[in-house]
């Protein structure tokens, strides 16, 4: 599987020159926390991601006005954009080795795909864990098993 079939096709976007306040909105009618922001020059390029976190600690907690400040002074940027063929375990590296929750997954030409989270990752590290688990299991019961078979052979004659 690669991050283009697990990533989450709806990307809510703003563009970098917007505003804090803007940025706020769009979270808010779109109910998401997380916003890709584009370029104004070409907005099928992700070039940031800025959370509800971001507006409200860098720009709320500083008591700076949310009209007034741009989402590009707040975003984190350089986005860690993946690609859409990269491996699962590749991006999940790569994001927990730069500290960030999100990335933008893009095509071959850098243009926006969808949005990739640690979360969407937790169903399917689980899936494969409950496998891990059922193997042990099974492994378990067979080992039980040659052992009663064992006793019963020697206790038999």
């Amino acid at each position: 599987m690669t991050v283009g079939t697990l990533c989450t096709k709806s990307v809510v976007s703003v563009n970098r020159n917007a505003t804090a306040a803007d940025a706020a909105i769009t979270m808010r009618n779109s109910h998401v926390g997380t916003l890709v922001v584009l370029d104004p020059t070409d907005p099928r390029v992700p070039v940031g991601i800025i959370t509800d976190r971001d507006i409200f600690i860098e720009v709320v907690g500083q008591g700076l006005a949310p009209a007034s400040v741009p989402v590009e002074s707040v975003m984190s940027g350089p986005v860690l954009s993946r690609r859409e063929e990269d491996g699962l375990l590749e991006a999940l590296t790569r994001l927990a080795a730069r500290g960030v929750r999100w990335a933008p997954v893009i095509y071959w030409n850098g243009h926006i795909k969808g949005l990739v989270s640690v979360d969407d990752f937790r169903p399917l590290l689980f899936r494969e864990l409950a496998k891990i688990s059922v193997l042990i299991r099974r492994e378990q019961a067979g080992e039980v098993r040659k052992t009663e078979d064992i006793f019963r052979d020697e206790f038999a004659t």
